[in-house]
């Protein structure tokens, strides 16, 4: 299957995903839902079309949609905690990492090349908690959380590799890419 098809399928999901948290889950997980797809979309978007995306209005109302995506996701991650839902909590703060390591190797792309190995265990530290996470949500019998988990991975995971590509083709574009 092709890459484009593979990423429509995920967003598809996702919004599938996000729309049933709204209809049946608790305001914080449908925050959480439709922020993180929010924010999906826009790292897709600046990777994926970086030209545009550095026009003075657009990447104005692209930081603006950002900041409120990100407002929203750590209004989510501590709302978990507050209802003491630890998976739902531990999940979020994890991808906050992710996101924070994401942002790390696009705008400091030379710190992080004499960072690689810390970065490359720290992401994977990351990723290994969260597939453990979802792992413990399908013994618990919650298969949504963790087909939904599994999903999130698969998201990011071929975000990963979008930048990955964009890097070898030209190592400029994935650092202004987003």
């Amino acid at each position: 299957m092709h890459a484009m098809s593979v990423t429509i399928v995920i967003f598809t999901l996702l919004a599938i995903n996000a729309a049933i948290y709204a209809a049946t889950g608790r305001a914080s997980e449908t925050v959480d839902a439709l922020a993180w797809f929010v924010l999906l979309a826009l790292f897709f978007v600046e990777s994926r079309c970086p030209q545009w995306t550095r026009l003075p209005r657009n990447a104005a109302v692209l930081n603006l949609l950002r900041l409120i995506a990100a407002a929203a996701v750590l209004w989510a991650a501590i709302s978990f905690v507050r209802e003491h839902e630890w998976l739902d909590a531990l999940n979020a703060w994890l991808w906050i990492g992710v996101v924070a390591v994401l942002e790390l190797e696009v705008r400091v792309p030379a710190w992080i090349r004499k960072q690689r190995r810390l970065i490359i265990t720290l992401s994977a530290a990351l990723y290994a908690a969260l597939t453990g996470i979802a792992v413990v949500w399908f013994l618990q019998g919650e298969w949504f959380d963790g087909y939904d988990a599994a999903l999130w991975i698969a998201a990011f995971a071929l975000l990963e590799m979008n930048l990955l590509q964009l890097a070898a083709a030209n190592p400029s574009s994935a650092t202004n890419a987003l």
